[in-house]
């Protein structure tokens, strides 16, 4: 019997590891990942390049009026087997990474016509299941009827650590206050913005992972998925 497919919504805060959770389970079942925090992190890319931004003000008059020149997709690195993010055609993986973009990141996400746009994708790629997507309102606003729900948390100092760490090793610097101070304030926009904001859906299941290892985490997380499949 084939285990039926599915659509994995994957939610939590900032740095927490969704994306390399995601990945990891949609490489290991044979589904295909979409990381709509990158569709995101290009849209603020692309606002940065055209200067949208004062201080932390972003001028959203100038956004929408350019709104339909930004077109975000996905390519498949043939090495690792794993998607990268398009921004008009460009390959800007590396740099939507980047601590610039991740201060920003929350304050173009909270602009009701980006969600809107980047939801409306989102949801024509996951029409015909089989998918793992990971953000912050998958489960409550982009899939609401998916199958299986996890919502991802940890200390903001644990994933300050790991966000430094994933910056190091990709050869950004940063302190780990900056980044520290950059994982609250992320929190505090997700949590309380108006359109969308951040918050576990009631059949979601809870996983804190402070103080687990990638194996244990992966190891629940293929339970559950066994589960909602119906495999077992």
């Amino acid at each position: 019997m084939q285990p039926r497919k599915i659509v994995i919504a994957i939610d939590g805060y900032a740095s927490c590891g969704k994306s390399t959770m995601a990945k990891e389970l949609a490489r290991k079942i044979g589904y295909i990942y979409i990381d709509s925090g990158a569709m995101y992190r290009a849209v603020t890319l692309y606002c940065l390049r055209n200067d949208f931004f004062d201080g932390d003000t972003l001028r959203t008059d100038d956004l929408l009026q350019h709104l339909d020149e930004i077109e975000v997709s996905f390519v498949l690195n043939s090495e690792t087997g794993r998607p990268e993010t398009l921004l008009n055609g460009k390959n800007v993986e590396q740099e939507i990474r980047t601590l610039a973009v991740s201060e920003k990141v929350s304050i173009v996400a909270a602009v009701g016509f980006v969600r809107r746009k980047l939801v409306a994708l989102q949801q024509a790629l996951g029409k015909n299941k089989g998918i793992v997507m990971d953000g912050r309102d998958i489960g409550t606003v982009v899939f609401p009827d998916a199958e299986l729900k996890i919502f991802l948390t940890a200390a903001p100092e644990v994933r300050a650590r790991r966000r430094l760490a994933e910056m190091q090793a990709k050869g950004q610097t940063a302190s780990y206050e900056e980044i520290l101070r950059n994982v609250k304030e992320r929190d505090r926009i997700d949590e309380t913005r108006e359109v969308d904001p951040l918050r576990r859906a009631d059949d979601a299941l809870l996983l804190d992972n402070s103080n687990l290892t990638l194996a244990q985490q992966d190891e629940w997380l293929m339970t559950q998925y066994r589960r909602a499949a119906g495999i077992e």
